[in-house]
C-alpha cells in the first residue's frame, strides 16, 4: 500500500487527520481507517497542514463533528468534503 496522506481512527468519524508535510489543493489523497485497516480516497480542496483536519465528507453548520469516534464539536460553517476542518470552521460545544 502508498503511504496514507491521512489516517483516520474509526469508520463514523467526519474528520480525517492529515499526515503529510505540504499537501497542496487538488492532491488526490490516500487515507487509511486505522480500526478496521480500510483505505478511502479524496481529492483536497485546499492546502492542508500536517495536524490538521480533512473533512470525509459533506457537513453542515450545527452537525457534529466526529474524530477518533468520538463528539470533538460542532460545525460552524458547511464544510465540504476535502476540505480543511480546523478552528475557523469547528467550535468545541465545551464553552
Amino acid at each position: 500500500m502508498a503511504e496514507p496522506h491521512f489516517l483516520v481512527h474509526s469508520p463514523k468519524d467526519t474528520v480525517g487527520v492529515v499526515v503529510v508535510e505540504g499537501l497542496k489543493a487538488g492532491t488526490d489523497m490516500l487515507g487509511l481507517i486505522t480500526e478496521d485497516d480500510t483505505t478511502i480516497s479524496l481529492n483536497s480542496e485546499h492546502d492542508i497542514p500536517i495536524g490538521h483536519k480533512v473533512a470525509l465528507c459533506d457537513i453542515a453548520k450545527g452537525d457534529t463533528i466526529f474524530k477518533y469516534g468520538h463528539d470533538i464539536g460542532i460545525a460552524v460553517a458547511d464544510i465540504a468534503t476535502g476540505e480543511h476542518a480546523h478552528v475557523h470552521n469547528i467550535k468545541t460545544k465545551r464553552w
